[in-house]
């Protein structure tokens, strides 16, 4: 099993209420360090070397090959209200798992039927009621579990792609996402030590009813066959620092959690 580390996607804001940073994209980590002995014999702290590989070997007697078994282990990985934290509740059901989100032509996000090289995807919805004169935080999960690595590796390739061709982008009516930036993290680079890749993404987050522009942050990790991703739109009253770790928090468990599912058991 890997060890998970923290990631948090920098995000672009300075809206009213949140006293937020405007920054790009980044993975962070820490390494802990060992005690060694310098040429005096005197200890010092040296870095721990840096994994080559990620910590995981998977069964494949556990791996969903059918979409009845990749929507059973969609649900069961996709966070609600308990990864999130306190005072989180679920806003709507999930997605059905025979659609997934699709970035059209015109930049605006819609849900279509999955490819046939995709076996599910689920879509999960929760929310920080607003309170105390804050605004909602707005999240969702999406897993999708493709019929093999090389799908899901295609996802990711095109997704990163979606930034540059779309980087203001209309969530739904009313909702919109602008000055989006991006960043890929194979394993092993920019603090990527939890997934085989992960993308990050972070932009302006604007709404007709709640203004705007707040905190908005994306990350998707694959493990295998499967993708995760974590996403979260802010409002007034929460800054960056405080939904950036709750999206690091969430994502890092639900990747435990899938490694918990596909892993060889023992």
């Amino acid at each position: 099993m890997s060890g998970l580390l923290l990631v948090g996607a920098c995000s672009g804001g300075g809206g009213s209420g949140g006293g937020e940073a405007t920054g790009t994209p980044s993975a962070t980590g820490t390494v802990k360090p060992e005690r060694t002995a310098d040429a005096d014999g005197a200890a010092s702290d040296a870095p721990s070397p840096a994994p080559t590989a990620l910590d995981f070997t998977p069964d494949p007697a556990r791996a969903p090959k059918n979409r009845a078994d990749a929507v059973s282990l969609a649900k069961k990985v996709a966070a609600g209200p308990e990864l999130w934290g306190a005072g989180y509740v679920l806003s709507a059901p999930d997605s059905d798992p025979g659609t997934w989100p699709v970035l059209d032509g015109d930049c605006v996000w819609q849900r279509e039927p999955v490819p046939d090289d995709v076996l599910a995807s689920v879509t999960r919805y929760s929310e920080l009621p607003a309170a105390d004169g804050n605004g909602p935080v707005r999240v969702a999960v999406t897993v999708t579990v493709h019929k093999d690595t090389d799908s899901a590796d295609w996802e990711q390739a095109s997704t990163l792609e979606e930034a540059l061709r779309c980087p203001d982008q209309v969530l739904r009516a009313g909702e919109r996402i602008t000055g989006l930036k991006s960043l890929g993290a194979p394993f092993g680079t920019n603090g990527n030590q939890y997934a085989e890749d992960s993308l990050f993404e972070s932009g302006q987050y604007q709404s007709d009813t709640l203004g705007g522009p707040y905190t908005y942050t994306w990350t998707q990790g694959r493990i295998g066959q499967v993708t995760v991703a974590t996403t979260c739109r802010g409002s007034k009253g929460h800054d960056y620092v405080e939904l950036t770790q709750a999206v690091a928090e969430t994502q890092s468990n639900m990747l435990l959690r899938l490694e918990n599912a596909l892993e060889v058991a023992g």
